[in-house]
């Protein structure tokens, strides 16, 4: 079994929605609750991090620059530099329940975006999607927590969790319209040690998955079964992105939220990112397409 190796010790409260920009050479992620965006530069080794004003669940670059960004109750075109903001929606205005969670472009430079109830647990969420028009267009409904959205290579199928379900869900992706349709298992984690969270996939058809409260990521087969195991020494992987000049790194998020002072002691770098290199190559995201 490998073992992802801590990169930086950011200590994030909640490390999330990491992605690799190929423009910059930078792998990006957010700490949603300690309101902070974070930059590591593989090439030199340094870190950044950026202090937020609002909680960013999650969030992509633009094709024309700047990013798009998922804040916990709206989505907005954002400059990092000058902290510039420009609302493009809100989140489920009407209810004070939810927020936005996981999210990703799809391979046309769409942004789908996936909410959580953060107070209940319900499944009152849902997942909408943001096209080049800036037009916006629900997806999925009767969503509790949303992860896991990443597109196969080719586009043509959109996998995703609604995490207390244990399960990964395919669906036919329409690469014309961003309908989705057929809706089926695609892997199980009834017998896993953690919760599906966030994915990411590689080049051979594999999805990666970061297993919240399992202490590693999995490598789920083009056929549902999990071939692969990367260790990951803290309790909470959160998400995961391959990256790097050859995209053959895979860089993993990780979280301190609700550890114990026990745990953080035993494991003083949660929240920290790590990574490995498991042998395969990812796939580049598609900037957001307007």
């Amino acid at each position: 079994m490998l073992q992802a190796e801590l990169i930086v010790d950011c200590q994030n409260i909640h490390g999330e929605g990491i992605f690799w920009d190929a423009l910059q050479g930078l792998i990006w992620w957010t700490d949603i609750e300690g309101r902070q965006i974070w930059s590591f530069n593989p090439s030199t080794n340094e870190s950044k991090s950026y202090s937020m004003t609002d909680r960013v669940c999650c969030f992509a670059p633009r094709r024309t620059g700047g990013l798009i960004v998922a804040f916990a109750n709206r989505i907005s075109f954002y400059d990092l530099l000058t902290g510039v903001e420009e609302k493009i929606c809100d989140f489920e205005p009407g209810n004070s329940e939810t927020r936005t969670n996981d999210g990703r472009t799809d391979r046309q430079g769409r942004f789908v975006v996936g909410g959580m109830n953060e107070k209940s647990g319900e499944a009152t969420s849902s997942v909408i999607q943001i096209d080049k028009s800036l037009a916006v267009k629900t997806l999925l409904s009767k969503v509790s927590c949303a992860n896991s959205t990443c597109f196969s290579a080719d586009g043509k199928t959109m996998f995703f969790a609604d995490t207390p379900d244990r399960e990964i869900v395919a669906f036919d992706y329409d690469t014309q319209t961003g309908a989705v349709s057929n809706r089926r298992v695609h892997a199980s984690f009834s017998d896993e040690p953690g919760l599906p969270d966030g994915s990411c996939v590689d080049a051979e058809g594999g999805v990666w998955n970061a297993e919240w409260e399992g202490r590693r990521v999995v490598r789920i087969a083009p056929n549902g079964s999990i071939d692969q195991i990367i260790h990951v020494p803290v309790w909470k992987p959160t998400c995961c992105a391959f990256g790097g000049p050859d995209m053959d790194t895979l860089y993993i998020t990780t979280s301190r939220l609700m550890s114990d002072e026990e745990t953080l002691r035993n494991e003083p770098h949660s929240g920290g990112l790590f990574a490995v290199k498991p042998g395969v190559c990812g796939v580049i995201d598609t900037p957001f397409c307007a």
